[in-house]
């Protein structure tokens, strides 16, 4: 309206209330302005539902109980708890002849006690409406109230393409679907995805669906090799700790590769009966996991204040205190506290 932006518009009976973010001026002349990308391609999702919902309760019986105009994709909902393969096929194929008959669509009004509005389809009018009903045909196939705005003829609909069903509320069908310059879109959307995929994987669209299945059988083999590695290491790294003359009572690690198992092998290897170990995985600097093991009564006092530390998260019980941590990069500041607290335990260590 003018400069100002509308943020939303409601109706109140017969009149359509419009949210601002600035005051107008009453009585002022202003030019209204609307985006017409978004709103043609709002009527052709709309006179796209009118033509599916109106073909799908001819072909099949199937009546449209709710429609959600959505920012990618819409949705039908049909009130049948099943939609066959083959009838979504038929469904497509019989509203793009329409589209391709270029079938007139007209708005008129009748009055709201005119024995006429018993014959159009429609979901009731709200309690609160006043004046002229509007109702839109789509010529020899549907009558329909409705405020929307739609095209005047169906080859402005250019094509509509089903993508499928979901299953919707109780017994009923969601049928997602795309109109127009949506499916244009959507075509390219999928040809640059498809190019990608191409100079990534190094073969045909046609190929890779299979060559997407060989890299996953491959990351899962690497992973289980990587994770018996990782285990492995866990038991020497603890072994050569144990092995030394005199152990340290604090053993403190970090591996940027390990994960929670690997640090419980440690823990259960070097055991922590007289032992505090402060172990970390992850991302030096920024998140990641920490297991703090040892005495069960100096576990319980430090788990607490070594979360805090790390800025994270964490539960423990029987001695160990473990979780995520937020802030990696404090890790010294946990050695420092855990190195006071053992010398405070032993002053002579």
């Amino acid at each position: 309206i003018g400069d100002v932006p509308v943020l939303r518009v409601t109706r109140r009976g017969p009149e359509a209330v419009h949210f601002v973010p600035a005051a107008l001026e009453p009585g002022a002349e202003v030019l209204l302005s609307l985006d017409w990308e978004r709103r043609f391609d709002h009527m052709q999702q709309h006179s796209g539902q009118h033509l599916i919902s109106a073909i799908a309760e001819q072909m099949f019986g199937f009546k449209t109980t709710s429609w959600e105009l959505g920012r990618q994709r819409s949705v039908v909902e049909l009130d049948t708890p099943l939609v066959a393969a083959e009838q979504v096929e038929a469904l497509e194929k019989s509203v793009n002849e329409k589209i391709r008959d270029r079938v007139p669509v007209t708005v008129r009004e009748l009055a709201a006690d005119d024995p006429e509005i018993e014959t159009v389809r429609s979901r009731g009018l709200p309690d609160d409406h006043v004046g002229p009903v509007r109702v839109v045909d789509i010529k020899g196939i549907d009558s329909n109230l409705c405020c929307g705005t739609h095209v005047s003829n169906l080859s402005d609909l250019q094509v509509i393409k089903l993508l499928g069903v979901e299953k919707g509320k109780k017994n009923k069908t969601n049928l997602v679907f795309l109109v127009g310059n949506r499916v244009l879109k959507s075509i390219e959307q999928s040809h640059s995805t498809e190019k990608a995929l191409t100079s990534l994987l190094k073969n045909g669209p046609g190929e890779h669906v299979e060559a997407v299945k060989k890299l996953q059988s491959s990351v899962k083999l690497l992973q289980k090799n990587n994770l018996n590695l990782l285990r492995d290491i866990a038991v020497l790294i603890a072994r050569d700790f144990k092995s030394k003359p005199a152990p340290k009572q604090l053993f403190v690690l970090h591996r940027k590769e390990g994960d929670s198992e690997f640090m419980n092998i440690i823990a259960n290897e070097i055991g922590t009966e007289e032992t505090l170990l402060f172990l970390t995985v992850g991302d030096e600097k920024e998140a990641g996991l920490f297991l703090l093991a040892g005495p069960v009564e100096a576990v319980e006092n430090l788990g607490p204040r070594v979360a805090e530390l790390l800025g994270g998260k964490g539960a423990g019980k029987r001695g160990r205190f473990q979780g995520k941590a937020a802030k990696m990069s404090r890790r010294g500041e946990v050695q420092a506290l855990l190195q006071e607290f053992v010398s405070n335990q032993n002053p002579g260590a």
